[in-house]
């Protein structure tokens, strides 16, 4: 099967997911593999959403022992900042950081889900009951996490805390979508240009630009293009833009017919772009690099 994003209002972890369910991958399979994690303080959400007429498939999680949603807004909507503080936000104590490449105080005392460093995390995905395959890429999009926010503080890897990226909706979000991608048996994945809006997100560090650090040090060095439009606020957070970095091999296709449509619901609604994600199951002989 080989499968292309269309990304024309950004990407983030919650939104593959939908679009993905969406596009015929096991809930089931989803569900198991998260069950698996021996993780809890969570509520899983799939239903429906309309955006701007259309009817897109939403998945989202919500953190019980907190009471909220782990808003990512985003995440389809994405602000680093935001609720999402990055993909997500949980607002607890802690300041908030994010993911995004500042500061990152934590004060949180929840333990729970904040302050994973990579080694824990990889560990929980290790012990996984899912393929080698979605281990692998589970393992392969903390990494570029991982890389991009140690360059954005100054660290080693190995001292990145991940607090709201390696937070439980983070990790689904990322193992989830691994899942999915290795359930549907895709060979081939293809992506067209990442759309990203202008301005501030703002947060308790600060103003900080967009798209903001984290996206920009994920991509930074990468195939993938990074298309402005003409609308304020973000619209890829960084698990979006570490899936795509992940899985893009750097091949365009020019054409192909499209044999089944996937949409993902964002949680924003944006004045020009409708906040959705569409994966569509394509058939094509052309390829250009």
């Amino acid at each position: 099967m080989d499968l292309y994003f269309e990304m024309n209002s950004g990407i983030a972890g919650d939104m593959t997911i939908a679009a993905l369910l969406d596009l015929g991958a096991s809930k089931e399979k989803l569900e198991k593999a998260i069950e698996s994690l021996g993780i809890d303080g969570y509520e899983l959400v799939f239903d429906r959403k309309i955006k701007n007429n259309i009817d897109a498939n939403n998945f989202d999680v919500i953190l019980t022992n907190e009471g909220h949603h782990h808003d990512h807004g985003h995440e389809g909507e994405k602000t680093e900042n935001d609720s999402h503080d990055h993909e997500h936000s949980h607002d607890h104590t802690h300041e908030h950081v994010d993911e995004n490449g500042n500061t990152y105080t934590h004060s949180h005392g929840v333990d729970h889900h904040g302050h994973r460093h990579l080694k824990e995390i990889t560990e929980l995905i290790n012990k996984a009951d899912i393929s080698e395959k979605a281990k692998k890429d589970a393992l392969g999009i903390f990494d570029i996490i991982a890389d991009a926010e140690a360059k954005a503080h100054g660290i080693e890897k190995s001292a990145v805390h991940f607090h709201e990226v390696g937070a439980v909706d983070s990790i689904i979000d990322i193992i989830g979508t691994a899942v999915l991608i290795d359930d549907l048996g895709a060979e081939n994945i293809y992506f067209s240009d990442l759309s990203e809006g202008y301005g501030y997100q703002y947060s308790s560090h600060g103003q900080m630009p967009i798209p903001v650090p984290a996206v920009v040090n994920i991509l930074a060095g990468s195939d993938v293009t990074l298309k402005l439009l003409d609308e304020e606020g973000e619209h890829v957070t960084p698990t979006g833009a570490a899936i795509v970095r992940y899985y893009d091999k750097g091949e365009k296709v020019d054409s192909f017919k499209v044999k089944n449509i996937g949409l993902g619901a964002g949680n924003k609604d944006f004045a020009k772009y409708t906040n959705i994600l569409r994966v569509m199951e394509i058939e094509t002989s052309k390829k250009k690099h």
